[in-house]
């Protein structure tokens, strides 16, 4: 057996680790896992963004896939730019790959702008792409905006009547519906109003609420509640993790709300191991 190899830490501090790089999943394997398909924007910290997405889908045992959707220039304090990748650009990575591969699960996140979320739509449709997740990413956890101020109302009437399921967090779901959201029976109304914009299943992420978490999941039917114990901090990319991880279990054949508690559990796990990379918000260890 190899051995170990030492690694220094701040303060001179020596720990032993045995490196994880050196043999990859059997080719037959890999070839017979589910396969989830992220549209995105990139996050140089990998804490969010299509970056967290894929180490997301490796983490549940489903092979990813990638189409960038915008650009951002960020770090763990703050969102300095952001751009959106050419609409024609967009459209020709996801012709090529789904061309040729076809995903068993789809999830978006920041998209950014008008023409991203068109080519998006149009190719839910034209290859008649199947659990579809939709986090609509609008806001940054630094306050910065993620959408261009037409690209709101395009969310709401061109995407969700193509979901399976939307994600939107607290904020989110205040501004998509226009209930504002202070208690859980807020969260139920939002609920109700979001469910007229055509998806499925609605999830209100909740990690927003002062004192626990709570992920309201709507069916059209019922109300089903996931609560958790609230961790103090800040974190990157919980978001994404959270609709990185259903996607996956919807791919692996999930129904909607087993792969719900999945995902809240995985976010929570990877909150309790978070590091810290920089100097603000810590990055989730999935």
């Amino acid at each position: 057996m190899r051995k170990p190899d030492l690694i220094k830490l701040r303060g001179n501090k020596l720990i032993q680790i045995h490196l994880i790089c050196q043999h990859s999943a059997p080719a037959d394997i890999i070839a017979a896992m589910k396969r989830a398909l992220t549209i995105a924007g990139s996050d140089p910290t990998g804490g969010a963004g299509l970056q967290a997405d894929i180490k997301t889908f490796h983490a549940c045992g489903v092979y990813g896939l990638s189409a960038v959707a915008a650009l951002t220039a960020q770090n763990t304090a703050m969102v300095a730019k952001s751009q959106a990748v050419p609409p024609e650009f967009l459209k020709k990575q996801l012709d090529t790959l789904l061309s040729d591969i076809r995903p068993d699960a789809v999830k978006t996140g920041m998209l950014y702008s008008v023409g991203s979320i068109l080519v998006v739509a149009d190719a839910i449709k034209g290859y008649e792409l199947e659990n579809v997740v939709i986090d609509p990413v609008t806001i940054s956890s630094t306050g910065a905006e993620l959408i261009e101020r037409e690209g709101f109302e395009l969310l709401k009437s061109r995407l969700f009547p193509l979901a399976r399921v939307i994600t939107p967090n607290i904020y989110e779901a205040t501004a998509l519906s226009g209930v504002r959201i202070d208690t859980p029976a807020d969260m139920e109304n939002a609920a109700l109003a979001l469910r007229e914009l055509g998806p499925d299943v609605i999830i209100i992420t909740g990690g927003h609420l002062e004192h626990e978490t709570l992920d309201l999941v709507y069916n059209g039917h019922t109300m089903h509640r996931i609560a958790g114990r609230k961790v103090p901090g800040e974190y990157h990319g919980t978001g994404c993790a959270f609709s990185a991880a259903l996607a996956a279990h919807l791919a692996l054949g999930a129904p909607v709300v087993t792969a719900a508690e999945k995902a809240h559990e995985f976010v929570r796990r990877a909150i309790g191991h978070a590091i810290t990379l920089g100097r603000r918000m810590k990055i989730l260890n999935v």
